[in-house]
C-alpha cells in the first residue's frame, strides 16, 4: 500500500527545526509585548464573502488562490489567506473598535494555492499586527520602529525599507484615471494578464513581473503628483519621525501592495538573500476597511510577517542560538518499579523549569548512557538497584570531565543540582 504523504506545499515542522521557530516566536512575543500589544486568536476558516469585500474581487488572491468550499450548510467558506481581514471582522463583531484604540497581534497558519517555491508555500504562517483608532503618522512610525527592533533582536542583517503612500481612496481615483490612459497608450507592450486587469485594478500593473509590461510601468506616473495635501502631509510627517528614530527607508513610488484596502503608507522589509521571495514583514494603513466589512468608520494599519521566510533568514545568517540538551537524563537499568518516576516528579517538584528526561522501556547502563549522551544531557542521574535500596543516586556529569561523580542521597539530590546547574548558567534562577 502507498503511504501517505503530505500535501503538496505543506511542511512538517520537525523537532530539529521547532527551537528556530521558537526563539522567533519568543523575541516577537516579547518584543510586542514590550510595545503594549495584545494576543488575540482567529479562526482559520471565515466566510468567503469576508475575503472578497476586504482583499478584493480582482485580485489573485480572490480569483486563484484561496482554498475555498462548500459546507453541509450550503455556506461558502474559505481558509483565510491572510490575517487582516479576520481580525477586523472579529474587532467589529465583538464591539472592540468604535472611539478605542486597540493594538492586536496574532499568528497562525494562512493557506494559499500557490506554486510552491522556496519562500512561498501553500500553508504558511504568519504574524500580524494591527493597530486600531490612531489616526496619525506616528502609530506608522511606531510599527516600523517595532519591525527595527525585532530584527536587532534576532541579529538579522541586510534588510532594507522601502515605502510609499497610496493617499486617499479620491487621490488614487484620479491617478487611477491618469495611469489607466498612460497604459491604454502603451497598450500593445501589455501581457494578458495586465489587460484584463487595466480597468478594473490598474495599480497592480506597477508591480508586474512580466518584462514588457514592467518596463512600461517603470515609466508611468506616479501617485505623488496627484496626493492631495492631507496625504502629503500624512506622508511628510511619517517620513519626519523615521529620520528621528534614524530608521533608513528608501521611497519606491512603485509599491502598492496586492490588497484592495490600503490607503495612505504602505511599506516592505526586504532581502536580497532568499531570491525572488525577498519580502519578509509588509504592510501599510486600511482606514476603509473598517467600514468596508460593516463597523464604523476606523483609521486602522497593520504588517504581517512570513515566518518562514525568518526562519530561512535566521538560518542563513547563523543567527540561531545553540540547542541545548535536558538538564538531565535519569538512567534506570534493572527494573526500579515506580520509584524512578516517584524520584523524576519529586526533582520537576523541587526544581522548577527542570529539563529532566526518564529513560523509559529498560535497556543495559551502556546503552542507556549512550542515549543519556545523544540526548546533550548535562548529567545522568544513575538510579539501579543498590541505589534504591540505599535510598540514593549517583550524579555523572556528561559534558565536564574534571567535575566529580559522586554518591548523594535522594533526598539531597534537589539541592546538588541546584548549586550544579546554577554554577554553569551563572547563577540564574531555576
Amino acid at each position: 500500500m502507498k503511504a501517505i504523504q503530505s500535501i503538496r506545499g505543506m511542511h512538517d515542522i520537525l523537532p530539529d527545526a521547532v527551537h528556530v521557530w521558537q526563539h522567533l516566536e519568543r523575541c516577537l512575543r516579547d518584543i510586542l509585548g514590550a510595545y503594549g500589544y495584545q494576543e488575540i486568536r482567529l479562526p482559520a476558516v471565515e466566510f468567503t464573502e469576508l475575503f472578497a469585500r476586504s482583499i478584493g474581487d480582482v485580485t489573485d488572491i480572490v480569483e486563484k488562490e484561496m482554498y475555498t468550499f462548500q459546507d453541509r450548510n450550503g455556506d461558502l467558506l474559505s481558509l483565510r489567506p491572510e490575517g487582516t481581514a479576520g481580525c477586523v471582522r472579529a474587532g467589529v463583531e465583538h464591539g472592540l473598535l468604535h472611539n478605542q484604540v486597540q493594538r492586536f497581534w496574532y499568528q497562525g497558519p494562512m493557506f494559499r494555492h500557490e506554486r510552491p517555491q522556496k519562500g512561498r508555500y501553500r500553508q504558511f504562517h504568519q504574524v500580524g499586527v494591527e493597530v486600531f483608532g490612531v489616526p496619525g503618522p506616528d502609530v506608522d512610525a511606531e510599527l516600523l520602529a517595532v519591525t527595527t527592533r525585532l530584527w536587532r533582536a534576532l541579529g538579522l542583517r541586510n534588510l532594507r525599507l522601502e515605502l510609499n503612500t497610496l493617499g486617499t481612496p479620491a487621490s488614487r481615483q484620479q491617478y487611477r484615471e491618469r495611469l489607466i490612459a498612460y497604459f491604454e497608450e502603451h497598450r500593445a507592450a501589455l501581457d494578458a494578464e495586465a489587460l484584463r486587469r487595466l480597468h478594473e485594478n490598474p495599480l497592480r500593473l506597477l508591480d508586474s513581473k512580466h518584462p514588457e509590461t514592467a518596463a512600461v510601468a517603470r515609466e508611468a506616473p506616479t501617485l505623488l503628483d496627484d496626493l492631495d495635501a492631507d496625504s502629503r502631509a500624512h506622508f511628510d510627517g511619517l517620513r519626519g519621525h523615521l529620520d528621528a528614530l534614524g530608521i533608513e527607508y528608501t521611497h519606491n513610488p512603485r509599491l502598492v501592495r496586492g490588497l484592495d484596502y490600503y490607503t495612505h503608507t504602505v511599506f516592505e522589509w526586504i532581502t536580497d538573500e532568499l531570491g525572488a521571495q525577498g519580502t519578509v514583514c509588509a504592510g501599510g494603513r486600511y482606514d476603509g476597511l473598517v467600514e468596508q466589512l460593516g463597523g464604523r468608520a476606523t483609521p486602522a494599519i497593520g504588517f504581517a510577517m512570513g515566518l518562514e521566510r525568518l526562519v530561512s533568514l535566521l538560518l542563513d545568517q547563523a543567527a540561531v542560538p545553540e540547542v541545548t540538551g535536558p538538564d538531565v537524563y535519569l538512567v534506570v537499568p534493572g527494573d526500579p518499579g515506580p520509584q524512578a518516576l516517584v524520584l523524576a516528579e519529586r526533582l520537576r517538584d523541587e526544581l522548577p523549569g527542570l529539563q529532566l528526561v526518564l529513560n523509559c522501556g529498560g535497556g543495559s547502563m551502556k546503552s542507556q548512557m549512550k542515549k543519556a549522551d545523544r540526548t546533550g544531557a548535562r548529567y545522568a542521574v544513575i538510579l539501579g538497584a543498590e541505589e534504591i535500596a540505599q535510598g540514593t543516586a549517583l550524579v555523572k556529569s556528561l559534558r565536564d570531565t574534571e567535575e566529580a561523580q559522586l554518591t548523594v542521597a535522594q533526598a539531597d539530590l534537589a539541592a546538588l543540582m541546584r548549586a550544579r546547574l546554577e554554577r554553569q548558567s551563572g547563577g540564574r534562577d531555576r
